[in-house]
């Protein structure tokens, strides 16, 4: 079995940075603040496409969630995504529908192509696209289209809502002169939680590979990056992660060898944790991000239940906010979480110092823990003694600077 190499770029231009991927970030106006901020992107390949996509699981989809995953279940040929935002698309009847078509059509046609094109928004939820502002920036974007670095860069600034920086990143696998690359882009900085956050991320790779397998390595990966971040627990209407291969590496996955399936598999799996990651750091106001080590549970279900709970826990996450070791607020709800677990087989520590075991906690270590949870980044480790399953998860702390933010759009 042959070694793979897997390198991630020390600089990365985001999606530009896979061979014959053009991109385009431009502003339209589509907040309606006459500033020059970027609202408006297309993604662009002139070969047809694989693609794979996961979506939010909350029962209100915006048009472009809808109109993504009724493309995607069809068998016509797809070359990129127009996106917009400022502006959701969400809870805007048939209308809102009827303008993320022609969203759709107006990119085709900008790019004088026959291939379909995907759809997402992201932005204030229940107002009408300004279609005049709109259909300008397609045509607009459609001539700016590049593969330079520049145009990456537009494109991953041009998705952002309240975040205060992109989110990027590239990865390449490499042997001998055999080389796949896979970029990243994502936005999300609040309305955070699983299944999914507000959030947007498109990944791009040059590997060959169909759009069935794709999507079973796309969904794998979420569920341990994207789907393990919450912030405030809030479940947004818009959430998106799509994935595009153009196969122009000329590296086939399903002739590969298991090694280099493998190496795919842990890239693409590092792509989606880094970005993941990268939105809970960009939480809106937050001063920390926090990493939950949940172990020894009965069933993975579980140990995500402990999880969650803590994760959500407003005591427990403005206590962080504090610089507070509140242990037992975070232990208390761990025990209504509906996992099982014994108390007296609980073993938490905080970045590997002791907090509490065996019923008893350890004061001896107050000072250390003090200094831990006054750190912008640490680890909570807890090992429920109940079983072999485990889950991370990744959350930030909750301050009063959220609250005030938060208080009007």
């Amino acid at each position: 079995m042959s070694t793979w190499k897997i390198t991630q770029l020390a600089e990365s231009a985001g999606l530009t940075d896979v061979p014959c991927f053009e991109c385009a970030g431009v502003h339209c106006d589509i907040r309606g603040k006459a500033n020059d901020q970027l609202d408006l992107g297309i993604l662009y390949s002139f070969y047809p496409l694989s693609i794979a996509g996961v979506f939010t699981q909350n029962k209100i989809k915006a048009a472009p969630v809808l109109l993504c995953q009724e493309l995607l279940a069809g068998d016509q040929a797809i070359h990129g995504v127009v996106v917009n935002s400022g502006n959701a698309n969400a809870c805007t009847g048939e209308l809102g529908m009827q303008n993320a078509r022609e969203m759709i059509e107006q990119s085709q046609k900008a790019v004088n192509g026959s291939g379909v094109f995907l759809v997402c928004s992201t932005g204030r939820i229940g107002r009408q696209l300004p279609m005049d502002h709109i259909s300008s920036g397609i045509q607009h974007a459609a001539n700016s289209l590049d593969s330079d670095a520049r145009s990456g860069l537009d494109f991953a600034n041009c998705i952002l809502t309240s975040d205060t920086r992109n989110k990027k990143i590239t990865v390449q696998i490499s042997i001998g002169q055999q080389k796949v690359t896979i970029a990243g882009v994502a936005k999300g900085a609040g309305m955070i939680r699983p299944d999914m956050a507000t959030m947007l991320a498109f990944i791009t790779t040059d590997l060959n590979i169909s759009s069935s397998e794709l999507q079973g390595l796309l969904s794998k990966a979420n569920e341990r990056s994207f789907n393990a971040i919450t912030i405030d627990g809030d479940m947004s209407t818009n959430d998106t992660v799509l994935a595009f291969a153009n196969g122009v590496s000329g590296v086939d996955y399903a002739l590969s060898e298991d090694g280099f399936k493998q190496a795919f598999a842990e890239a693409l799996q590092q792509v989606c944790e880094h970005l993941a990651y990268l939105i809970v750091g960009d939480g809106e106001k937050i001063t920390k991000v926090v990493t939950l080590e949940i172990s020894g549970a009965k069933t993975e279900q579980d140990a995500r239940k402990v999880g969650y709970a803590i994760a959500h826990s407003p005591l427990v996450k403005s206590s962080w906010a504090g610089s507070d070791p509140n242990w037992g607020r975070l232990v208390a709800a761990a025990g209504y979480s509906g996992a099982e677990f014994e108390e007296a087989q609980m073993n938490l520590q905080y970045n590997d110092t002791p907090v509490y075991s065996g019923g008893q906690f350890h004061e001896e270590y107050l000072q250390q823990w003090k200094e831990i949870v006054s750190q912008k980044e640490f680890t909570i480790q807890l090992d429920l003694g109940a079983g072999d399953a485990s889950a991370k998860l990744i959350t930030s702390d909750l301050t009063p600077e959220y609250i005030t933010f938060n208080m009007s759009e």
